[in-house]
């Protein structure tokens, strides 16, 4: 039985969360330790002035800090009766004061171009970070609370990098969670996972969460899947409808994936991993031969991020391509579309389906997040506590592995000696029609197997003769994928 959490909110635009502004009149390291204005035992927000108004003080005038303001406007009153106050944006800190912006302001707002007009500003309450990065980003942020600014963020990169540091920070701060980090939009932009990891799964035991984390490669392999377009077409398209950067490394790279599952695994298991432990490939190395076979298997190929509790009470993790079958419930999942599923002994399956990022349903998060904090909702541990679950820089499945050849006698043979070396069982062997000769290829499934295995299999065959080109590899994502 599956029990499915569908949170669809509609992408009318979209961008990247990456307006931002320089460091001007910074008065240097000395001004973000600043001591704080205010250090009430209240555990409710602090209120700088006016106890019936919260007054923000938005980082980043762009995609997002636009989709906030307009949200923050058209719904104003409707905020007003939800929480009792009103809630006011008093100023915007961008790189460009002069540029045109494609949202009004709403009145008595001003734009700035020092982070400090914001910082040192005992009236503003809360720190909205959506300016992308992580160097001045993290000056913001830390320097926000500092002064007793409750700081809500968007920012995965810096929040994966730094998570550590922040959370001690908090913590040092005697003001009885009056100060609060709040981070939905940071993964899955308008999906409301942190939240529902925060207080859904409290009493419940998590088991596997596997998901499309990143928009930009998700709508590239519907691309290739469904349009039968090569990878470079489908980037380019990508690219010009927005949802890839002009250097696009940390969405086709499976960075972007990473920094959101290593935010994830906190929040699951309670465990601090280093990125860079976390097994990373992206999905450059695709090819149209990778879908042929996984349309012959009845199935297709998603970017995936996953983190699964081992036998033995560890945790593994990957981000990978991954084989799907059509009747997964991710397989369906196109476009731009992020969902996440997860497996748990309680709720059994639950999979939350929406908009991964754009203006508004990333601007929508920042937004809930900012009305909660006014409402005087406070989460005296943002990122869950921790555990001694132990991380397991290995895992166990089924691979998929296509090899490009030189047609010559004893191929199948030698691979499977290699397979029989390493302790690798072969499920099955493929080979779909050639059409060309620069395409020549087969594929091989093996039965589930560590990862370590395999990785010693690729370099061993990477170096016969008749190899042609570096061998690629991709997990099934079920164990059960034939049932």
């Amino acid at each position: 039985m599956r029990f499915y959490l569908a949170f669809i909110a509609s992408a009318l635009s979209t961008g990247s969360v990456s307006a931002f502004a320089p460091i001007a009149g910074r008065s240097g390291p000395a001004s973000a330790t600043t001591l704080r204005s205010s250090s009430s035992s209240s555990s409710s927000l602090r209120m700088a002035s006016d106890p019936d108004t919260v007054t923000l003080g938005i980082f980043g005038g762009g995609t997002v800090g636009g989709g906030i303001v307009e949200i923050l406007s058209s719904k104003k009153s409707h905020f007003k009766q939800l929480t009792g106050k009103n809630i006011e944006v008093k100023k915007i800190c961008v790189r460009d004061a002069s540029r045109e912006r494609d949202f009004a302001l709403p009145d008595g707002c001003s734009i700035v171009t020092s982070y400090d007009d914001i910082l040192d500003d005992d009236d503003i309450d809360i720190a909205v970070e959506v300016m992308g990065g992580t160097t001045d980003a993290k000056t913001v942020v830390e320097g926000a609370l500092r002064r007793g600014k409750s700081v809500v963020t968007a920012n995965k990169a810096l929040i994966a990098r730094d998570l550590t540091e922040i959370e001690s920070l908090l913590a040092s701060l005697d003001d009885g969670d009056a100060t609060q980090f709040r981070y939905e939009a940071a993964v899955c932009g308008g999906i409301p996972i942190i939240r529902s990891m925060q207080s859904d799964f409290v009493g419940d035991d998590i088991k596997l969460m596997s998901g499309i984390i990143n928009g930009c490669t998700n709508f590239m392999l519907t691309a290739m899947d469904r349009d039968g377009k090569g990878y470079d077409e489908a980037l380019a398209e990508a690219s010009e409808l927005g949802y890839a950067e002009a250097d696009p490394t940390l969405d086709v790279g499976g960075f972007d994936a990473r920094s959101k599952l290593k935010i994830l695994m906190r929040l699951a298991y309670g465990m601090d991993v280093d990125e860079s432990e976390i097994s990373c490939r992206g999905i450059t190395e695709l090819t149209k031969i990778d879908f042929g076979y996984a349309k012959t298997l009845g199935g297709t190929i998603k970017l995936l991020g996953v983190a699964e509790r081992n036998d033995d009470g560890g945790v593994s993790a990957f981000v990978s391509p991954c084989y799907v079958t059509n009747d997964d419930p991710l397989s369906s999942v196109s476009g731009a579309t992020n969902a996440i599923e997860v497996v748990s002994d309680n709720l059994v399956s639950s999979i939350y389906v929406g908009q991964g990022a754009g203006r508004y349903p990333t601007a929508n998060s920042c937004v809930n997040d900012i009305v909660a904090l006014a409402k005087g909702d406070t989460t005296p541990l943002p990122f869950n506590p921790k555990s001694e679950v132990q991380f397991a820089n290995n895992y166990e499945s089924v691979f998929f592995l296509r090899l490009g050849y030189r047609d010559q006698v004893g191929i199948t043979r030698q691979v499977g000696e290699i397979c029989e070396k390493h302790g690798v069982s072969i499920h099955s062997i493929l080979q779909n029609p050639i059409a060309k000769s620069q395409e020549s290829a087969f594929a091989i499934v093996t039965e589930k197997v560590e990862f370590a295995a395999i990785l010693k299999v690729i370099a061993d065959i990477e170096a016969l003769g008749w190899c042609k080109g570096k061998p690629f590899y991709m997990p099934v994502l079920r164990e059960d994928w034939q049932s």
